[in-house]
């Protein structure tokens, strides 16, 4: 899909997923960041490591900064969305269909009264699925009623996406971050079990807000500092109308670096490793080749 952050090719019983720079949003790429790619690549093997508690995974190994080989496995249709706020910018984002009245949002019964970035009394999962070009919300009823998975296949993976979320919010408190929301794919491996797969907890694929900041600004009724995509999205809905223009300006250059800024603070916070500029200078393409060939040759 035209959109996708990642080139995907097929090795046989693996697949090769190589992380690109692409910044995407609205459904639709909207620039290019530098380091991003590696970032959400190295940020994913990072929590795939230590959420082997939680749920085993489909990396096999990490050839290269931007690259991960995985098992292939029969990947579910169904996004899990991990919500622990009421908040966002999109059309599908808790707050839209919020503020839009809806009290019931993919089988999730909601209060009354709450306000934006206000912290839900649980957290839930709001399922969505691919119609098309864009993500459709779905109840837990309708991916059983439309066969995208079983009721035991979706218990399971639903159940691991909670406990996903809470430890990914656990850690990124630790470390001085809200885990906000994110988003978990799964898919069944041949021997049945239910793997993670795809990415976890990346600036990508989650929100995350500065956590000493949020309690105080959330009170004056201002933005929470946050170090995710939601600002560059803020930026577009302002200047466009990223579902319909065909055509999208281009991103300013400060807001680009920016962005690179925050993706590398993130995976540095986290992590609390360095983030390693690659010094070489052979071009990416030939290193991700070379690295990713000898790699695949060690499997055979």
């Amino acid at each position: 899909m035209c959109w996708q952050v990642r080139d995907i090719y097929d090795a046989g019983d693996y697949l090769v997923l190589v992380t690109t720079d692409r910044q995407s949003a609205f459904d639709r790429i909207l620039a290019s960041i530098p380091f991003k790619g590696q970032v959400l690549n190295e940020t994913s093997l990072w929590w795939f490591e230590r959420t082997k508690h939680i749920t085993s995974n489909a990396v096999v190994s990490a050839p290269d900064k931007n690259v991960t080989i995985a098992r292939k496995c029969s990947v579910f249709p169904v996004e899990f969305v991990a919500r622990g706020f009421v908040t966002g910018s999109t059309d599908t984002s808790l707050w839209t269909v919020y503020n839009k009245g809806v009290r019931n949002y993919c089988g999730n019964i909601l209060p009354d009264g709450m306000v934006k970035n206000q912290k839900l009394p649980e957290h839930i999962l709001t399922p969505t699925t691919k119609a098309a070009d864009h993500d459709v919300p779905v109840t837990p009823d309708e991916i059983i009623e439309r066969e995208l998975m079983t009721r035991a296949d979706y218990v399971e993976a639903s159940e691991k996406a909670l406990c996903l979320f809470e430890y990914g919010q656990q850690v990124a408190l630790e470390h001085g971050l809200i885990l906000v929301d994110t988003k978990y794919e799964f898919g069944k491996a041949n021997d049945g079990s239910i793997m993670l797969i795809d990415e976890v907890h990346t600036p990508d694929s989650s929100r995350y807000w500065i956590a000493n900041s949020y309690l105080e600004r959330f009170q004056n009724g201002l933005e929470p500092e946050n170090i995710d995509k939601e600002f560059l999205r803020l930026w577009f809905k302002s200047h466009c109308n990223p579902y319909e223009d065909e055509v999208l300006p281009d991103a300013p250059e400060d807001l680009v670096c920016e962005l690179a800024w925050r993706y590398i603070f993130l995976y540095e916070t986290i992590t609390k490793s360095k983030f390693e500029v690659p010094l070489t200078e052979e071009p990416i393409h030939d290193r991700i080749s070379g690295n990713v060939a000898s790699a695949l040759s060690s499997l055979k």
